[in-house]
């Protein structure tokens, strides 16, 4: 290689480089060295490529022996290397244990050579010009290894990673060793520690490190990846300090504010209706209002005094819902013939001992607030049969100007909250029969000598038989569909050959029977979908990749002979009057619950596609630099995109919101939360004693089958004939599979949730609120699911 005739190789100490120009390593050291933290005595050799560079080297190494300061370690700290943007970690050479004048020579010109190797030139799309080599002495390890202030595999930035080995860190970079590996959370207690062989960190050191890297990453306002050493003596040294350069963007940027420390957060209930991570446009539309129809459900119970600012009856944390059901106790106290504990069944399925009960209210203030409450749930019939033609006079937004536009997605918000504000009172109807009839009949149960589960089983047979549920009806004409394909073989073979997407488009436009039933199918539920309360997933009208998919797994199903389709169970006919009008009060309750939530869902449907055509008038200005970005805004904040002159910074913040989204979809957390929630760090072994994982019974029967576990509607695309799915929790979107599953296992849920309802209607049997599920079970396990009594087993894989 030909270098310029003015290169010339020099020593730079650590304390005379104050910039990146030797390369952020050399940087990184000198800024750890003015934090007063302890770096192992060094220099760097700048321009190593320099035909100079050996004798250069040679005369300081001389020095360094004199010294004593020997074996010293040689690293490359090329210009780039260790940076914000890339970290070039492996990318160039690194040799240790130099104790020779000659050995140094070759390191140095070693690790000079490097910046051409190949794998540097694969990592980084060039080469480097020049290198720059840190030359440090040796620490004596003990242990060594790496800390992260935030957490580079979930993208956390409230935990901090540490990984340590035996002596020498090489054996972790090239993963020779198993680390000896401690999570902490931000207070500084252990979320995690887990030892391979002997451990060769004391609690001290873990201390010392935490309070180095802290110091380090709040000097650099950054999360940071550091290196260390600890020596014989016990003395713990700082080896390198870089930026953490596969960072998201941060995760609880756009949380709610917390209502209070002691507050207890859910993602019971709500986690049905609103699944998974959402964007911040989502939050501030949806989540506002749910969260306005809550506050003012709590208003006319004379709960609350007045609709207060948002977030107060639902918080927004890591891009998931929760419920706050401490604000919810208000309306418990305040109420006849409800408890705390009453409450917590209804929402989470068990007694929440972290639940604080409000004061007790007066009996006449209670009696009033109860007729109030009980009114305003059993009166929304009128304000049910309006929500048609109030959505209809909506129109969703076709104006060019995008002002116009989001002036009249605001008035869409307003009509979205009354919409829902009327689904919140037709499921307050529903679950206020279906409590009193599951008590009247657990009661009834216990009288007879029997359990309480056979009176929840009692109440899951009245239940079910419910006519013109509209997620069941939706399911059979979709089922219906699939099997006027199934009549024509022909069809059938294209249908299934073909890409999902171009299945759908096709059929969609096809002059035939099988096209018409499609369209009739879309005309009425095509407002529905997977996550239909989420304004950037498209609704199955306008998603027709999903929607195939989900065809072609009813349709493998509706060809195999053994396919059994829906099936019909007869509900049980009780004897007692008060009985039999409390089952039709809790089946009126179901039908209304779900007519609502359809109601919600289209008139979110409105509203996604007019925030995707303001999305496009944006990206089409040149304001955005695309589309899907404008899902990445709040409400306010898309008033400055419309509006302002600069939008630099709340760009780049959307679209760090929008790399975090995938991060915070993969966490899981606990089903309730004291203040803040926060996600698992570990998957809680939580199955019970031999082998047996209990629910809630949701629908009768008893199946033994595989099991297929789908954390999200895209992994249930895989699931055969005859599986039992377990999922987190099940939306309209998962139902058309109900006709391929034996069984359905959630980890939350009611008797009254989506899944619950569509599996009594199709014979499915049913378990609830397992919570662990999708943790203990793996596909492939074979397990029985007994729907009577809430309990699934898992068998002996050897067993008939």
């Amino acid at each position: 290689m030909h270098w310029p005739d003015d290169m010339t190789a020099e020593t730079v100490e650590f304390d005379d480089i104050t910039d990146a120009r030797f390369g952020g390593k050399a940087a990184g050291l000198a800024e750890l060295r003015r934090l007063g933290l302890a770096v192992p005595p060094g220099f760097v050799l700048a321009e190593a490529s320099a035909p100079n560079a050996a004798e250069v080297a040679r005369r300081r190494f001389d020095r360094m022996a004199a010294a004593g300061t020997i074996p010293v370690a040689v690293r490359s700290s090329a210009v780039g290397e260790d940076g914000v943007d890339q970290s070039f970690a492996g990318q160039y050479d690194t040799v240790l244990g130099v104790d020779s004048v000659d050995a140094f020579a070759a390191a140095v010109r070693r690790c000079a050579e490097s910046v051409d190797s190949q794998r540097a030139s694969a990592y980084s799309g060039h080469c480097t010009t020049t290198m720059n080599v840190v030359v440090q002495q040796m620490v004596d390890a003990r242990a060594a290894g790496v800390v992260f202030t935030a957490d580079p595999a979930s993208g956390r930035r409230d935990l901090m990673v540490i990984d340590a080995v035996a002596g020498l860190g090489e054996a972790l970079v090239d993963g020779s060793a198993s680390p000896e590996h401690v999570v902490l959370h931000s207070d500084g207690s252990t979320a995690v520690h887990e030892v391979t062989g002997s451990a060769v960190l004391t609690a001290r050191d873990v201390d010392d490190i935490r309070a180095g890297a802290l110091r380090a990453a709040q000097h650099w306002g950054r999360p940071l990846d550091l290196e260390w050493a600890i020596d014989r003596s016990g003395r713990l040294w700082w080896l390198q300090a870089r930026p953490i350069t596969t960072l998201p963007g941060d995760l609880n940027e756009m949380d709610s504010p917390v209502a209070g420390a002691t507050h207890v957060y859910t993602r019971c209930n709500i986690g049905e209706m609103m699944p998974g991570a959402f964007c911040p446009l989502t939050a501030s539309v949806s989540g506002f209002a749910i969260d306005y129809a809550m506050q003012m459900t709590q208003v006319v119970a004379r709960a609350q005094p007045r609709y207060e600012s948002p977030w107060l009856q639902v918080g927004y944390f890591y891009g998931h819902m929760f419920l706050n059901m401490t604000e919810g106790t208000a309306l418990s106290s305040g109420i006849l013939g409800n408890s705390l504990e009453q409450f917590s069944m209804s929402i989470c399925g068990r007694v929440i001992d972290e639940l604080e009960p409000k004061p007790p209210q007066p009996f006449r203030r209670k009696l009033g607030n109860t007729v109030r409450l009980t009114s305003h749930a059993l009166s929304a019939g009128p304000a049910i049969r309006r929500l048609d033609r109030q959505i209809s006079g909506f129109r969703i937004p076709t104006s060019r100007d995008p002002r116009v536009v989001l002036r009249q997605l605001e008035t869409g918000v307003d009509l979205y909250c009354d919409v829902t504000l009327t689904h919140v009172r037709s499921s307050s109807r529903a679950a206020v029969a279906a409590n009193v009839l599951e008590s009247r009949l657990i009661a009834k149960a216990v009288k007879d000598g029997r359990s309480e589960e056979d009176g929840r089983a009692d109440a899951m047979r009245v239940m079910a038989g419910a006519a013109d549920v509209e997620s069941a009806v939706m399911l059979e004409e979709l089922d219906a569909v699939v099997r006027t394909v199934a009549a024509d073989n022909a069809l059938a073979g294209v249908f299934l050959a073909a890409a999902p997407e171009v299945a759908v488009t096709t059929l969609r436009a096809a002059d035939s029977p099988s096209g018409a039933a499609l369209r009739r199918f879309l005309n009425r539920h095509g407002h529905r979908g997977y996550r239909e309360l989420c304004m950037r997933d498209p609704s199955w009208a306008d998603d027709p990749n999903g929607l195939g998919t989900m065809m072609q797994a009813m349709l493998q199903a509706a060809l195999d002979p053994a396919d059994r389709g829906p099936v019909s169970r007869e509900s049980l006919a009780p004897a007692s009057s008060s009985v039999r009008l409390l089952a039709r009060l809790a089946q009126g309750g179901a039908r209304g619950r779900e007519h609502t939530k359809s109601k919600m869902a289209l008139m979110a449907h409105a509203l996604k596609r007019g925030y995707r055509h303001l999305g496009e008038l944006l990206a089409g200005a040149g304001r955005l630099p695309d589309a899907d970005l404008v899902f990445f805004f709040d409400r306010t904040e898309l008033t400055r995109v419309v509006d302002s002159d600069d939008l630099t910074d709340l760009v780049e913040r959307a679209l760090q919101r929008r790399e975090a989204l995938a991060y915070q979809d993969a966490l899981e957390f606990e089903d309730v939360s004291v203040g803040r929630p926060t996600p698992r760090v570990l998957r809680r072994p939580c199955a019970a004693a031999d082998g047996e994982i209990v629910g809630r019974p949701a629908s009768r029967g008893v199946v033994e089958g595989p099991v297929r576990v789908a954390k999200s509607i895209h992994e249930a695309r895989a699931v055969q004939r005859g599986e039992i799915l377990v999922a987190p929790v099940t939306d309209v979107g998962w139902t058309p599979y109900f006709t391929v599953i034996a069984a359905l296992v959630t980890d939350i849920g009611s008797s009254v949730s989506h899944g619950a309802v569509v599996a009594r209607e199709y014979g499915l049997p049913c378990v609830v609120n397992t919570l662990v599920g999708t943790q203990v079970l793996q596909t492939g396990d074979r397990v029985r699911v007994d729907g009577d009594h809430g309990v699934v087993t898992r068998l002996d894989p050897t067993a008939s």
